[in-house]
C-alpha cells in the first residue's frame, strides 16, 4: 500500500511565541485510500497539525519532515502543496465579498489544472454536485460565504473538494457548530469524494461525522504528539470517556 502523508517527528513553535512549543515529535503516515481521525483535548495541536501541513506561516517547524506523494513539502508554499494535491477545510471559512461562488470554483480549478475551462461542461458539473448535495443552485452566484450560515458555508467548502478532487482531505473540525442535516451533507460529500487512491484525515470533537465513513484509524493526539492509536472503536471510548486516562499516562 502507498503512503500518501509521511509525517516524521515533526516539531513545532508558534510563530508568534517562540516560547511554546505545540507539536513535540509527531508522526502519522497516512497510505492512500484510508481514512484516518485526530482525536485530543483543547489545545493538543490538533489544528496545528492541520495547518503545519500547509505551512501556515502561523507556526514555525524547528524539526521533522512532511512527506506528500513522495515528495518533501516541509518548506514548500500553501499555494504549491495545494496544487499537489491537499485540500483543508477550516473551521471558519472566510467570507470574500465581490467574487461569486461560480467564479471562485472557476477560477480555483483552473489554477489548479493549468488547463482552459469549458464553460458549458464545467458548469454542468457544478450543478449536479449542487443537486447532489442539496444545494440551492442560486448560490453559485452569490459572494463567496457572505451572508451563509455556517451549515451554508460548509456546504461550499465541501462542493469546492470535489471541484478540486484533491489525493488528500483534512477536515479540522469541520462539523464544529453544525445541525444534524449540515452533517449529513458534509458526509454525503466524503461519500462521493472518496475511493481507493484519496486519502481523508478528519480532526474532530464530535462522531457525528464518521459515524457513516469506514475509518481505518484513530489517533489520540495528547501534548502536541500522539500517545494512542486503534481502530474506530477508539473513538467510541473517547466519546464515552474523555481523555483522563491518557492524560494522566502523559504527565
Amino acid at each position: 500500500m502507498k503512503k500518501l502523508l509521511d509525517i516524521k517527528n515533526l516539531y513545532t513553535i508558534a510563530e508568534d511565541d517562540h516560547n511554546k512549543k505545540i507539536l513535540n515529535g509527531l508522526n502519522l503516515t497516512i497510505n492512500e485510500g484510508e481514512v484516518h481521525v485526530i482525536m485530543g483535548p483543547n489545545g493538543s495541536g490538533k489544528s496545528t497539525l492541520a495547518n503545519t501541513c500547509f505551512n501556515s506561516p502561523k507556526y514555525i517547524t524547528t524539526k521533522g519532515e512532511i512527506i506528500f506523494d513522495g515528495e518533501d513539502i516541509t518548506d514548500k508554499s500553501p499555494d504549491y502543496i495545494s496544487k499537489k494535491g491537499i485540500f483543508m477545510s477550516f473551521q471558519n471559512p472566510e467570507e470574500i465579498p465581490g467574487v461569486s461562488l461560480a467564479n471562485f470554483l472557476k477560477t480555483i480549478r483552473k489554477a489548479k489544472t493549468n488547463e482552459k475551462i469549458n464553460i458549458a461542461s464545467f458548469y454542468k458539473e457544478v450543478n449536479e454536485y449542487m443537486d447532489q448535495l442539496g444545494m440551492d443552485r442560486s448560490y453559485a452566484q452569490r459572494e463567496l460565504n457572505v451572508g451563509f450560515s455556517g451549515g451554508e458555508k460548509k456546504k461550499t467548502e465541501i462542493l469546492q473538494m470535489l471541484i478540486l478532487d484533491p489525493k488528500l482531505v483534512i477536515l479540522d473540525e469541520t462539523d464544529s457548530g453544525l445541525d444534524v442535516d449540515a452533517i449529513k451533507v458534509v458526509s454525503k460529500g466524503l461519500d462521493l469524494y472518496k475511493d481507493e487512491n484519496n486519502s481523508i484525515l478528519i480532526i474532530t470533537h464530535t462522531p457525528s461525522i464518521i459515524k457513516n465513513l469506514k475509518v481505518d484509524k484513530v489517533h489520540i493526539l495528547i501534548n502536541g504528539k500522539i500517545v494512542k492509536t486503534g481502530d474506530a472503536s477508539l473513538a467510541d471510548e473517547i466519546f464515552k470517556n474523555g481523555y483522563k486516562d491518557y492524560i494522566n499516562e502523559e504527565n
